[in-house]
């Protein structure tokens, strides 16, 4: 399968750690669904750690689902997500144990996927504990990747190496459509700013088929569930979900959607935002300033559009500006750019030179048009 656009959906991880069910799947699944956030692009339901027994079969060498958890198996989950259009996620680790201490895939690789495949598993998420160390990394992703490319059935590939052993030059070698190239995220405005200024040097290994996965959203987890924290403000998380969405991260929700309030469901389905996210062209983002604690970002969309977007990590106010040379654009091209802001709708038409100082942890995201003078 080739992945076009980064993957949205949702993970169990964030809230529930190793608290998964198949009554939870399904009623996320359905939450889903009459929520909207399905009908807004988010397909993937995917179980996270802790799903199967501690031992596997010992005849078959297979991983068995936890009886209590998913007392029916994993197939007719899978069958229940996606006669409601969904589709089910699944989770392993390329070393001897998961992340959780539970069986991991080293080894197993071509027994696991055929199973995934049986069950009807549509994306792995794909961890990096415990591995052997005599082992290269690439290695043990190249397995999995081949696994999965041979067993029959399209299943994304969601590398989750952390970015680490220099991931982001040998992961597009593995066939992985999704690579994590930060740490864990938490649900903390600290955690927020770390990994988002991690990326200035990163954009160049984000392209179509392999997505660079700056982990999962913590919008709405107001300091609840298994990573919360401190929680976020309402502006804090929108600049989040905004970043994310204009450097073409995956968009895998954290949060509890059986219970999210009006704005995290607001936030999270954005028509605009996610059109920059899911953007056809899916073109490499750049950056028109060298401050990655303040970046101005600027990523051209298909038919001529560009999504802007200005970002205040700094604990003070601070002042922004750039010309539409810094784009490309000279000065002289007798054109102008008709920004309209993707939260408030408003518009306003820059000749150009554009400024405008942002209050602490404020932004700015904006789909921009070219017109005449």
């Amino acid at each position: 399968m080739i992945q076009k656009t980064p993957p949205l959906g949702w993970n169990s991880w964030n809230t529930f750690g190793c608290e998964v069910s198949d009554q939870l799947i399904r009623e996320t699944a359905e939450a889903l669904v009459s929520s909207g956030l399905k009908d807004a692009g988010y397909t993937y339901v995917v179980i996270d750690d802790c799903w199967a027994q501690k031992e596997r079969d010992p005849v078959t060498g297979r991983l068995v689902p936890d009886g209590k958890k998913f007392p029916e198996g994993i197939r007719p989950l899978a069958d229940y997500v996606h006669g409601l259009g969904l589709k089910l996620g699944i989770y392993s680790c390329a070393g001897e144990f998961t992340c959780a201490q539970y069986p991991g895939s080293y080894d197993y690789e071509f027994v696991d996927a055929e199973a995934f495949a049986e069950w009807g598993v549509d994306f792995l998420k794909y961890d990096y504990c415990f591995r052997p160390r005599e082992t290269p990394g690439h290695l043990l992703y190249k397995r999995m990747g081949a696994a999965l490319a041979n067993c029959g059935r399209d299943i994304l590939f969601s590398a989750c190496s952390w970015g680490a052993d220099d991931t982001k030059n040998w992961i597009k070698t593995t066939g992985a459509h999704m690579w994590r190239s930060t740490g864990d995220i938490w649900d903390s405005w600290e955690s927020i700013k770390k990994l988002a200024m991690q990326q200035t040097d990163l954009q160049e290994y984000n392209a179509p088929g392999c997505f660079n996965d700056m982990d999962m959203l913590v919008v709405g987890m107001n300091g609840s569930g298994h990573v919360g924290l401190t929680g976020c403000t309402a502006e804090e998380y929108r600049l989040h979900f905004s970043l994310w969405a204009l450097l073409a991260s995956p968009l895998i929700i954290g949060c509890d959607v059986r219970s999210m309030t009006e704005e995290t469901r607001a936030i999270l389905s954005n028509r605009e935002a996610l059109a920059i996210n899911q953007d056809p062209a899916a073109r490499q983002p750049f950056m028109i300033n060298s401050h990655a604690d303040r970046p101005i970002w600027v990523r051209q969309l298909d038919g001529g559009d560009y999504a802007i977007g200005l970002f205040n990590f700094l604990d003070n106010e601070s002042r922004f500006h750039f010309s539409i040379a810094d784009m490309g654009l000279s000065r002289v091209c007798d054109r102008q750019l008709e920004f309209r802001d993707v939260w408030s709708g408003e518009t306003r038409l820059v000749k150009g030179f554009y400024c405008e100082t942002l209050p602490a942890h404020g932004f700015r995201l904006f789909r921009a048009k070219l017109r005449s003078l």
